[in-house]
């Protein structure tokens, strides 16, 4: 997918959930999200601060003030900016839907994935529908196999062939095979148990018990914890 397009799709995927949050009952804006110790107006927060990244002497402070870890640094910009009333940050989410401005030390590769998770990261315990874009799933899906950190998905993945079962795409070597539609092997790639039951292949039994032990240590869900 070319640089346009990921951008076309950010501003979709920003305002379509910005619709969905602004169909949320108050209690619904504080369950917990598929990000360990994170609610669903945290990743709201997240979401809507990525296109009005704070300034370098703010993010400095705020280094400071989390003892040098950015998962900490993340998590509490986040929580705080969650402070306030959901329909303001729903209104942040479609005021800046369009917006290209990127936050220090990523892409608009990253940004894309990030909107299409965590999309997912607040829809799925609220039991809502939220459709992704084959073309798009499939490039979050390449960038994440790609990287190091925060996923370390080649690293946890390993021995296991992936493969997506609506679009074409495939992953990784070895015995085991774990196949099904591709936006829950990007959800799989970035950690999240909740896209096990949708999956297939005699690898599928492997990666329920690695999650199970793990997925609170590692990964992208270790990086939210880690943040408390």
């Amino acid at each position: 997918m070319d640089r346009e397009r990921s951008w076309q799709v950010i501003e979709s995927e920003r305002l379509s959930l910005a619709d969905l949050l602004d169909t949320l009952t108050e209690p619904e804006w504080d369950r917990p999200s598929l990000c360990a110790g994170w609610r669903v107006r945290d990743v709201a927060a997240h979401v809507a601060l990525a296109p009005q990244p704070p300034g370098p002497w703010t993010m400095l402070a705020e280094g400071v003030r989390a003892r040098g870890s950015f998962h900490r640094l993340n998590h509490d910009i986040s929580v705080r900016h969650a402070d306030r009333a959901g329909a303001d940050l729903v209104a942040e989410l479609r005021t800046h839907a369009a917006s290209r401005r990127l936050p220090p030390m990523t892409n608009h590769r990253n940004i894309l994935f990030d909107i299409l998770v965590h999309g997912q990261d607040i829809a799925i315990p609220l039991s809502r529908d939220r459709t992704m874009p084959l073309d798009a799933a499939r490039t979050g899906a390449a960038r994440v196999w790609a990287m190091g950190w925060p996923f370390w998905a080649r690293r946890r993945l390993a021995g296991i062939r992936l493969r997506a079962t609506d679009i074409d795409w495939t992953a990784g070597h070895g015995p085991h095979e774990v196949r099904g539609p591709i936006d829950a092997l990007l959800l799989l790639l970035t950690g999240r148990a909740a896209s096990l039951d949708r999956l297939r292949g005699d690898g599928v039994a492997t990666l329920t018990a690695h999650l199970a032990r793990n997925s609170a240590r590692s990964g992208y869900l270790r990086s939210k914890r880690s943040a408390r």
